[in-house]
């Protein structure tokens, strides 16, 4: 991923899947072979990427959502981990 592209329209990996686990109320990434507990951010941000929305529109998004600001860097290095794990898809 290009880090400096916020043009870029993420979606979550082919099989993965998000769930929230009702009984411990975590969210969870579910990988093959692998889950990933995720905190409240980064459950929020893997929420949005779903391919339709560019990271500009997700950083709004959670910016309004958080009521936070300069949120562009922590979302963008967020989603390079990611890419680079094999949770998400950018285009």
């Amino acid at each position: 991923m290009d880090t400096g592209d916020l043009t870029a329209t993420p979606r979550l990996a082919t099989k993965a899947v998000l769930k929230h686990d009702s009984v411990r109320d975590v969210e969870l990434l579910l990988l093959p072979e692998r889950v990933v507990l995720l905190n409240k951010s980064g459950a929020a941000i893997l929420g949005l990427c779903d391919g339709s929305r560019t990271v500009r529109q997700l950083v709004e998004r959670l910016e309004h959502d958080f009521e936070a600001t300069d949120l562009t860097s922590d979302v963008m290095a967020f989603l390079q981990d990611a890419s680079g794990r094999g949770w998400v898809v950018v285009k």
